[in-house]
């Protein structure tokens, strides 16, 4: 806007000269209308209520991932699942005790074929009987029940595995949006500043020391600017709504960012420190020990299958033809079962299980390798944007120098905008290369502790 209160009385009579009449008539309608306008509250109006705020930082904004995101309360369902399969392996060790009762009348077949046939009168029949069953001797079931239990602490880790997932990607979701933000103030920096050039060029028109085009080119510039702001404002929102996504909260509240993107002082690691670290807490690798043995026991209790096994029976109850005049009867009785020949089903599972347990070890080594991968990575990533973010900061400091030198020699007429357009060029870009060497500085001080599994501590 320009400033009439900085212009000479020449320059205030050229200005006079765009202000028509059409136009001051509007002004004075628009001004007498705000005169008597009633103010209404905000809280008036049930839409006008604003949504609950929510502040949260990178930290707070991992742990309430942990709670509220489905990915986590879905794995927590499997480790549900895995005690239920668990305790019904166990049940499979435990006496099964079943109990009957029945009532029938029937007609027996009295004769021979060949001879005469007969039926006998209706004969009433009543029983109640009490069964118990109980496997004394199983290496199988003893094996399998071992395997249910093993694969519990499989459950359970694979469910720290998902929240140290989810909370990495909550941390990178965090800092795409400080991001955004930081892209939003830069942008209203550049704003300010084409404002400010505008004026500026006004000026210098009114004193006869630049041209209508130099205006025009000066506008121009705002334009875009006003553009990449409005950009940069959608693209904030989306961050934001795509970081309460990833925590699975409310789209209803207004989310609120804490931190700043800025350089943070980091502990100097050795690789070999670093791989120490990453060996002795990352997740995947105590659940693929897991996963291992679980391969282990479940070949185990194919293999038991040969050996035989001993199981108890007995059951006593009361029959007769009348309930007052029932008997007791009663059986016991043991079984030795000796596997001879099943067709090759044993020995199918049991091929099978030996390739689960090799498959199992190819993957340990997997894993290994790829957790020293992600260390090192992140380790060669942080050395790299700490000097990224030295040269962003060094030339955004020359950049502003040369924009100010600019400008200087645009104000006394030795030079044109161009000049200072290609210096608003310098800054701008100058500034985004900042923002983005701390962007990904933040974000590899979340990948190192991902690979680390010591994400808890950022």
């Amino acid at each position: 806007m320009i400033d009439l209160n900085n212009l000479t009385s020449a320059s205030r009579r050229s200005v006079a000269q765009f202000l028509t009449p059409t136009t001051l008539f509007l002004a004075s309608i628009f001004f007498l209308s705000g005169i008597d306008r009633p103010v209404f509250a905000q809280d008036e109006s049930p839409s006008s209520q604003k949504p609950p705020e929510l502040r949260l930082s990178l930290h707070d904004a991992m742990k309430a991932a942990v709670d509220e995101n489905p990915t986590v309360q879905l794995f927590k369902e499997r480790i549900t699942q895995a005690q239920d399969q668990a305790f019904t392996q166990l049940g499979a060790l435990l006496p099964n005790v079943s109990a009957r009762a029945s009532g029938a009348r029937r007609r027996f077949f009295l004769g021979s074929f060949a001879g005469s046939a007969g039926v006998s009168s209706p004969r009433d029949f009543y029983e109640a009987r009490v069964s118990l069953t109980q496997n004394i001797f199983s290496l199988s079931l003893i094996q399998k029940w071992r395997a249910a239990r093993t694969n519990i602490e499989v459950s359970n880790l694979n469910s720290e595995t998902t929240k140290m997932d989810t909370m990495a990607t909550v941390g990178l979701a965090y800092l795409e949006s400080l991001r955004a933000r930081a892209a939003v103030k830069a942008r209203m920096a550049d704003v300010k500043l084409n404002n400010e050039l505008l004026r500026l060029a006004v000026e210098r028109k009114y004193a006869g020391m630049a041209t209508s085009l130099d205006i025009t080119r000066a506008e121009v510039q705002l334009e875009n600017e006003k553009q990449r702001l409005l950009v940069s404002r959608n693209e904030f929102d989306r961050a934001k709504l795509t970081l309460i996504r990833a925590m699975g909260l409310s789209f209803d509240l207004n989310l609120v960012l804490t931190d700043e993107l800025k350089l943070r002082e980091m502990p100097v690691q050795t690789v070999e420190e670093a791989l120490q670290v990453a060996t002795e807490n990352r997740v995947e690798l105590k659940a693929q020990k897991k996963r291992e043995r679980l391969a282990e026991l479940s070949l185990s209790s194919a293999t038991m299958e040969r050996v035989p096994s001993l199981t108890g029976s007995g059951d006593v109850g009361m029959i007769g033809n009348q309930i007052p005049d029932a008997l007791t009867t009663d059986n016991v009785q043991l079984l030795l079962s000796i596997p001879i020949f099943d067709g090759g089903q044993r020995e199918g599972r049991i091929s099978e299980g030996r390739s689960l347990v090799r498959q199992e070890t190819l993957r340990s080594k997997d894993i290994r390798y790829q957790v020293a991968l992600e260390v090192r990575d992140a380790l060669l990533t942080i050395e790299s944007t700490q000097q990224q973010v030295a040269v962003a900061q060094n030339g955004l400091r020359l950049s502003l120098k040369e924009l100010d030198l600019a400008r200087q020699r645009f104000a006394v007429g030795i030079a044109t905008n161009i000049e200072v357009t290609n210096a608003q060029t310098s800054v701008a870009q100058a500034r985004d290369n900042l923002i983005e060497g701390l962007f990904n500085f933040n974000a590899s001080r979340v990948s190192l502790a991902r690979a680390q599994g010591q994400l808890d501590t950022l």
